[in-house]
């Protein structure tokens, strides 16, 4: 089902783009956070109060993506993939190196560049005591769109989305976090940004809204002329939408390029004749090159020696 009651949803006219420039340009950036070593650990080894680690959560990626594709920034959880979003949309600045959206600079050109882009994150916040209708109405003003024109819009993304109509004057209070992930990608989608950061879009949702928002992200890129990166774990996902994928772990891109491109280096690299999948290849170029036979015959599986590794990483990430 095409959007054909959201064609009037344009480019501000005042914004101007070069097409001829790469919609997402980022060289050698880096950013790390300073995190204090907890208190014991401190004590125990006479240490001051004030001492601090560095953690590099973006170390030095390098990524280009072009005008109107969607790539899949894949990672498990600590890899770096929601501070990367973060330096895209302005939230954060990078300690090294430049993050540019149509050749405008996220620092330099701050304010261009926030209405070039939207973000939906797990993380997004919202009045709770307020109406879907009501919040996004609230977002439609700071885009100074008018009222009439943005309750139809409204109305429209939600419908699209599954949100039924006698749901959308509720409180959000009183919906699931399935419902309110829903209203999120719908307060990114009424602003027709011509960059959309969707960082873990569908984490909450049941299987059928994941393809409703699969669905509706294809059509914002086919029929709105939207360029599109989105952070996942979701292996099918990906595979499902992206047309290239780069695989973040530890900070760092240790893999990019299609589907098939990733699926094919594998199956040389480890000699395989049949057909690997898209989880497979994210266990390659994460943690599986570190598994021998003696953790898998410790562990008793596979699986559960990668689940031990992860495990290990976060708690030394945590120390």
């Amino acid at each position: 089902m095409a959007i054909e009651h959201l064609e009037d949803v344009k480019i501000a006219q005042d914004i101007v783009i070069d097409p001829s420039k790469d919609a997402v340009e980022l060289v050698g950036v880096s950013k790390i956070f300073k995190k204090s070593k907890p208190l014991l650990k401190r004590l125990l080894k006479r240490k001051q109060e004030n001492e601090k680690r560095e953690v590099r959560a973006v170390d030095d990626v390098t990524l280009t993506i072009r005008r109107r594709e969607i790539v899949g920034i894949l990672g498990a959880n600590g890899s770096g993939k929601s501070t990367l979003v973060r330096m895209l949309s302005t939230l954060l600045i990078p300690d090294t190196g430049s993050v540019r959206i149509f050749g405008y600079d996220v620092e330099k050109d701050e304010r261009m560049v926030q209405r070039l882009i939207n973000r939906v994150s797990v993380e997004a916040s919202f009045f709770k005591k307020l109406s879907p209708m009501e919040n996004l109405i609230y977002a439609a003003r700071l885009y100074n769109m008018p009222g009439a024109v943005a309750r139809a819009k409204i109305r429209t993304i939600l419908g699209r989305l599954g949100i039924p109509k006698d749901r959308i004057g509720q409180p959000l209070e009183h919906m699931s976090r399935g419902m309110q992930q829903k209203v999120a990608i719908a307060r990114a989608f009424l602003t027709s940004p011509i960059v959309l950061l969707l960082d873990e879009p569908t984490t909450g949702l049941d299987p059928r809204s994941k393809i409703e928002v699969q669905n509706f992200v294809r059509e914002l890129r086919e029929v709105h002329d939207a360029t599109i990166l989105i952070t996942t774990h979701d292996m099918d996902e990906a595979e499902a939408l992206c047309d290239r994928v780069a695989i973040i772990d530890q900070g760092k891109i240790v893999a990019q390029g299609t589907v098939e491109e990733l699926k094919q280096a594998v199956m040389e690299r480890t000699e395989r004749i049949t057909p690997v999948t898209m989880n497979e290849v994210f266990m390659h170029y994460t943690v599986a090159h570190l598994i021998t036979d003696a953790d898998i015959e410790r562990y008793g599986s596979w699986e559960k020696a990668f689940e031990a590794y992860e495990a290990q990483k976060e708690d030394e990430s945590e120390q």
